[in-house]
């Protein structure tokens, strides 16, 4: 019998960080259009972020990993985010943290941290 980890449902958290405010959202998926349907549905809900950073873990042996930092500095959104899923040894898993700008520049060790 093989054993992995996932989420069971969905869910959601949030921090503000020198004002900007990131909201997460973490959703169980079984393959890539799931994923984007969601990613559709943020986008509508929060149509006035700046930013929709994602990643995904679909299937095991090899795991289909993709990531998004949708236009935030290269390396600081979708692969922290990646690598919190990698972390934890999640699969079948979808996550999207949106950004509302808060006017105050993080730099890109700010930004990390706060997509981690």
């Amino acid at each position: 019998m093989e054993c992995y980890h996932t989420v069971y449902t969905e869910g959601t958290g949030e921090i503000v960080e020198k004002k900007s405010r990131f909201i997460a959202e973490v959703f169980p998926v079984s393959n890539e259009e799931e994923a984007f349907a969601h990613l559709e549905e943020i986008r509508k809900k929060h149509w006035d972020a700046r930013h929709h950073c994602w990643a995904y873990v679909i299937g095991r042996n090899p795991a289909a990993e993709r990531m998004s930092d949708d236009g935030e500095p290269a390396g600081t959104a979708g692969k922290p985010i990646l690598e919190v899923l990698r972390g934890k040894k999640l699969t079948d898993v979808f996550v999207v943290v949106t950004r509302y700008f808060g006017g105050t520049l993080l730099g890109t060790g700010g930004l990390v941290r706060a997509y981690t």
